[in-house]
């Protein structure tokens, strides 16, 4: 079994071996939309650093003590158990292969210690009746590879943070059942991002694509620390509807810390709208394109390229199937009118006679 997979080798019929966002990027590929280049490094090499460092029988005995009713005992298991897996060497054969990779994926980027984004890939990630998805790290503008391989292991370590460790013990998922595959992708230099619904997130309705941005990374959208920019797309019409909102704050790197940091966003651009609407309708094109391949509505991320040039600045960076509206009982949305009945209404309105 390889210990290294490019995204476009990968696909749903991988999930064991790249895990859930993994494979979820190789299905996108495949759907013919664009995602930044990369690979993944495997469950199988997981496994190996996991038995082949000695550390399976030590790691067992830490979980064998936690007191499940203190959190302070979970929290320092936690500490031990990542401090553990950061010490643990590598084996070579897979950190040649992790560093061929990553050179070669500079190579052809032609771009030198290309910064990519590490990223962890759970094998639960997205299961029915529970959401692993958000519990591992994601490390961002990582470049050379010694940096690479240092925040590989940190990513497999995240497997054992607390909250991944209590959310298991909630489950009654046994922690030997859950394996991480780690994604090393090329960083994009975000403009704007943010993340995008298949469906009206407030009220289920089909007949829209919501998208929410923000200056920046997209993180500042995902953990709610910005109040976004909201477009609701029609899918049929394409009719935008915008709430520019005041943006303070945006996600972005700092060359100088090496680091991605909250910055403030200056006044002049803090009610500007973030993207344009040729990006919001291009965005929504997409939406509906990742909607039809899976056959149920998704849960986007996405981003814009500040160094490239439109269409060519869009990406998207993760997709997983919506698990609010989707697991609730299906009947009609608005109006008792099925999802059908909704679209053909919109479209035939819009005929002149």
């Amino acid at each position: 079994m390889p210990y290294t997979l490019w995204f476009d080798k990968a696909g749903k019929e991988s999930h064991g071996l790249v895990g859930g966002k993994n494979a979820s990027l190789g299905e996108l590929i495949k759907a013919d939309i664009p995602v930044p280049l990369g690979f993944s490094v495997t469950t199988e090499a997981y496994s190996e650093f996991f038995s082949g460092s000695g550390v399976r029988g030590k790691i067992q005995e830490i979980l064998s003590r936690i007191d499940l009713q203190d959190v302070a005992s979970i929290e320092e298991a936690s500490k031990t158990i990542r401090e553990l897996m950061a010490r643990a060497p590598l084996p070579r054969e897979i950190e040649k292969e992790i560093c061929f990779n990553y050179e070669a994926l500079a190579q052809v980027l032609d771009v030198p210690n290309l910064p990519v984004a590490v990223r962890s890939s759970a094998t639960a990630e997205d299961m029915p009746g529970a959401s692993f998805a958000g519990q591992q790290d994601t490390l961002l503008w990582v470049s050379g590879t010694e940096e690479v391989l240092k925040k590989i292991k940190l990513c497999m370590s995240s497997l054992f943070a607390s909250r991944a460790i209590a959310y298991r013990v909630k489950m009654g998922f046994p922690h030997d059942k859950v394996l991480i595959s780690v994604g090393v992708q090329k960083m994009v230099d975000a403009r704007a991002a943010g993340v995008m619904f298949t469906l009206n997130p407030i009220n289920g309705d089909p007949s829209k694509v919501v998208i929410e941005a923000n200056w920046g990374l997209g993180e500042s959208v995902i953990s709610g620390i910005c109040n976004p920019d909201k477009f609701v797309v029609d899918k049929v019409t394409m009719e935008i509807e915008r709430k520019i909102s005041v943006k303070v704050c945006e996600c972005i790197y700092d060359p100088t810390r090496s680091e991605v940091c909250q910055m403030d966003i200056p006044p002049e651009r803090r009610e500007t709208q973030c993207i344009e609407d040729k990006e919001v309708t291009e965005l929504a094109r997409y939406a509906k394109r990742v909607e039809e391949y899976y056959g149920c509505p998704q849960d986007i991320e996405w981003v814009i390229d500040k160094h490239a040039p439109f269409p060519f600045n869009l990406f998207l960076v993760q997709c997983r199937p919506e698990t609010v509206w989707s697991q609730k009982k299906k009947e009609p949305v608005l109006g008792k009118k099925s999802a059908y009945e909704l679209l053909m209404e919109k479209a035939l309105s819009r005929v002149k006679i």
